[in-house]
């Protein structure tokens, strides 16, 4: 019997109608959306209908868009029968996974991430930052460029054995990607719109913390939650607000993470949530496990096929 992971998307992945095919197909999808939409004080499913692409990407609205249409996928899954025994997702896609695992309520989830993207949008405003996708084999390397790079620029996910994300100062940022592009690497910049998972974050993790310590956080309910933090499954929930706010900070261990649910006998890995950068991280990280991903009508049949 297969072992099922639920891996929510993470920024950077949202696009124009996303989300649309599961709200029209499933009640519960929509209902997904009218509740944030009450919480964030702006329709999100007109948003995800009809805003272009620049608007989208706006961290206060990316986050919660990508949040909405993750749970969407995931409520579209259940209405299915299909059952996880584990989740986790990929930086703000642990926060669709603390929701799938029961640890916060749906609703305290968007009120979390919505004073997360605000915070995170202040500190884009206020420091100038870029994200590179570096592409190639032998990932050692990048970490030894960004250390010789004059200026801030650090690896911030370790997303498998051929891709580290960078990021940094904006100037910083493109002098490390146009150095390992000369070295043969592919150098893709990100949609986003600062340097998340680096320091140019700590204003917003100074900010988040004390507002994260209102709220209730719980046990998983008969389930396994993977951390980006440690790239491990968690066992200590007691101190949920210090670990989200450090994790807006800290590097994604994304490769560990795959490592761990491996070797915890998972074999099914399902991403929910726009496109499919998850499953892509999972086809080049491990070996001999299944692969599928939910984020409209036409993947969902796939994927219950």
């Amino acid at each position: 019997m297969s072992k099922n992971v639920f891996l929510f998307s993470g920024q950077g992945s949202q696009y124009p109608g996303m989300g649309v095919e599961l709200i029209d197909r499933y009640a519960e999808a929509k209902e997904v959306f009218t509740e944030a939409s009450d919480i964030l004080g702006f329709d999100l499913e007109d948003k995800c209908r009809n805003a272009p692409a620049e608007e989208l990407a706006k961290t206060v609205i990316s986050q919660p868009a990508i949040m909405a249409v993750s749970l969407a996928a995931f409520e579209a899954a259940k209405a299915n029968g299909i059952g996880f025994s584990a989740a986790a997702g990929h930086s703000l896609g642990e926060y669709a996974a603390l929701v799938a695992c029961g640890i916060v309520s749906r609703a305290d989830g968007f009120k979390l991430i919505k004073l997360r993207s605000e915070a995170m949008q202040r500190a884009a405003e206020s420091s100038d930052g870029a994200m590179y996708a570096i592409i190639g084999k032998d990932m050692t390397v990048v970490d030894k460029v960004c250390e010789e790079t004059e200026g801030y620029v650090v690896p911030v996910n370790y997303n498998s054995a051929a891709q580290t994300v960078i990021a940094g100062d904006t100037a910083a940022a493109e002098r490390a990607a146009a150095k390992l592009a000369e070295m043969g690497y592919r150098a893709v910049k990100l949609n986003v719109s600062s340097a998340f998972h680096s320091k140019l974050m700590q204003p917003a993790a100074e900010e988040f913390l004390p507002k994260a310590k209102d709220f209730t956080f719980k046990m998983p309910e008969n389930v396994d939650f993977y951390s980006n933090l440690s790239g491990e499954k968690l066992t200590d929930f007691g101190n949920m607000p210090e670990r989200l706010a450090q994790h807006i900070v800290s590097p994604v261990k994304f490769t560990t993470e795959l490592a761990s649910m491996q070797a915890d006998g998972i074999d099914t890995y399902i991403e929910l949530g726009p496109g499919k950068v998850l499953s892509g991280l999972v086809k080049k990280t491990l070996k001999g496990v299944s692969i599928y991903n939910i984020e409209d009508s036409a993947s969902l049949d796939k994927t219950i096929g």
